[in-house]
């Protein structure tokens, strides 16, 4: 039988020349509880029956037990199959199969089954596909509205690199959330992120907001990689110049030997540091803690987030 290291190698063949790192032992405050419970199921079952994939599985991601169980799951467009083979994520790599036209319609049901108020649709890289997938996503976000015309819609997108006129696809169709990673710090693009530009995301979030200064934009970052402080507080004020609203900070988990490795686990008080110096900075939001991910309470963030921007003004 085979373990399930051997079955996450034969999910990224692309990764199998890349040496072996230690797997460093998790301190406690990054230990989360196994899933389980009747919310969790109820979760599972919609996803499987509308054939959808979500990034809380795809990329092993530590909140799955509870945000499932609370029946919140984010939902991952456009296949399981990426196009890239970033050093940080245990999302396959190949070639994708083609879209599911029917796969918009199918987003919009489950998020009405599960009731959802707030609805974060992410995806793969495709960059196989000549607008990257941007209109797809536009028509996710429209389905989503047609059917659950309460539910505010959050979007986490690839960077659309050397996809001309995609961004603004995506962007008028009026997501209520615009957001889009940077995930490390530049220096550490070409070992981390080879397949991206750090300028390029930067003004992609720049793009948003000069298209829809109304629209709320978020991104986030991984600590642990072997940025430095003085790194990270750049990265603050490059997103802030960039009109970013909401920072995330969380904790890099390595999800095999064949990933990069950890440099070392950051303490909850130095992500409690980095909250402060974020808001003295002027986001409207800040979630930074070892477990913080994008999508993680991102319901509760965006009544926040509506709040914060209420009471500036």
């Amino acid at each position: 039988m085979a373990t399930l290291i051997d079955q996450t190698r034969s999910r990224h063949p692309e990764k199998q020349n890349r040496p072996e790192t230690p797997l460093l032992r998790k301190p406690d405050w990054i230990r989360v509880k196994a899933p389980t419970g009747a919310g969790y199921a109820v979760t599972r079952d919609i996803v499987r029956s509308k054939n959808l994939h979500t990034v809380c599985e795809e990329a092993a991601c530590p909140n799955i037990g509870e945000c499932w169980s609370q029946k919140h799951a984010t939902m991952m467009i456009m296949g399981d199959t990426c196009t890239r083979a970033c050093a940080f994520c245990n999302v396959k790599t190949g070639l994708p199969a083609p879209l599911d036209p029917a796969e918009p319609d199918n987003v919009a049901i489950a998020v009405s089954e599960m009731g959802l108020s707030h609805v974060v649709i992410t995806s793969v890289d495709r960059d196989d596909l000549v607008d990257g997938g941007a209109d797809h996503f536009a028509r996710a976000v429209r389905a989503i509205r047609l059917k659950n015309s309460a539910t505010t819609i959050e979007i986490l997108t690839p960077d659309f690199l050397r996809k001309d006129g995609a961004a603004e696809i995506v962007i008028d169709s009026k997501p209520d959330v615009f957001n889009h990673n940077l995930e490390t710090v530049p220096r550490l693009y070409l070992s981390i992120r080879p397949g991206a530009r750090y300028f390029h995301s930067l003004r992609l979030l720049e793009k948003v907001k000069d298209r829809d200064p109304t629209m709320f934009t978020k991104s986030g970052i991984m600590v642990g990689l072997g940025e430095t402080r003085e790194e990270v507080m750049q990265v603050m004020d490059d997103m802030r110049t960039a009109g970013v609203d909401f920072i995330t900070i969380g904790q890099y988990l390595q999800p095999t030997r064949k990933h990069a490795a950890i440099d070392r686990f950051v303490t909850p008080e130095e992500f409690s540091s980095y909250e402060t110096i974020a808001r003295a900075k002027g986001f409207l939001m800040v979630a930074s803690s070892p477990l913080t991910r994008s999508s993680h309470h991102a319901g509760e963030d965006f009544a926040r987030l509506q709040a914060a921007r209420r009471a500036r003004g």
